[in-house]
């Protein structure tokens, strides 16, 4: 009774196993997808970026230091190469100024977080891809190799032939998936921690300057 128990539940998970492999490759071409238009995407957004270079932050944030009122702080930071969110930022701070010097400070703090929080999610899915894609490439080898191996026992080569392909191949996709969507997440996290950096010395010297107003 146990081994026929046993049995029925072996089977059962060989379908369940088996069922899987579709949908696996599915998914897998669902990522290719989606990583080659990320990669797409980082290569538009490497051409068009133009980041402040250093020794216009430092012009920039002497200029914003020695601006009389917020007119000529804004100004200032409009008439920057600053990408526009950071502008966005930089100039609500500046409009601000007529609260306490507290509540401007948590404001900046809260602008920049918001903003970092929306950097973050344009990674989220290259993210996702880094661990889903070897676990999907791993699910793809590991799953023909059942019928590979039982018809390596009957002598059937040409399946097994067949089997191992299929392992093989969902093996250097899976991987390839998630070194390619590794590097894009790796760029982009560095472009963007770079232009938080760029705004939190500027916001910093927004600051100071308003405090003395």
């Amino acid at each position: 009774m146990i081994i026929q128990g046993t049995e029925t539940l072996t089977s059962l998970i060989h379908i369940l196993s088996e069922s899987l492999l579709t949908p696996v490759i599915i998914l897998l071409v669902i990522s290719v997808i989606i990583v080659i238009l990320s990669f797409g995407g980082l290569i538009n957004e490497y051409i068009s970026r133009k980041p402040i270079k250093s020794g216009e932050l430092e012009s920039l944030v002497r200029n914003v230091s020695f601006s009389n009122n917020v007119s000529d702080m804004k100004n200032e930071i409009e008439n920057s190469n600053l990408f526009d969110y950071q502008k966005e930022i930089l100039i609500r701070i500046a409009n601000n100024y007529d609260i306490g010097h507290e509540a401007r400070k948590a404001l900046a703090s809260e602008l920049i977080s918001a903003e970092e929080t929306k950097l973050i999610k344009k990674t989220n899915k290259t993210d996702i891809l880094v661990k889903v894609g070897p676990i999907l490439g791993l699910l793809g080898t590991l799953i023909p190799l059942g019928p590979g191996l039982a018809a390596l026992g009957s002598g059937d080569i040409m399946t097994l032939a067949q089997s191992l392909t299929i392992a093989f191949d969902t093996t250097v996709t899976g991987l390839s998936i998630g070194a390619v969507a590794y590097l894009i997440s790796k760029y982009k996290k560095q472009w963007y921690e770079s232009d938080l950096i760029d705004v939190e010395t500027i916001a910093e010297a927004e600051l100071e300057t308003i405090n003395r107003w």
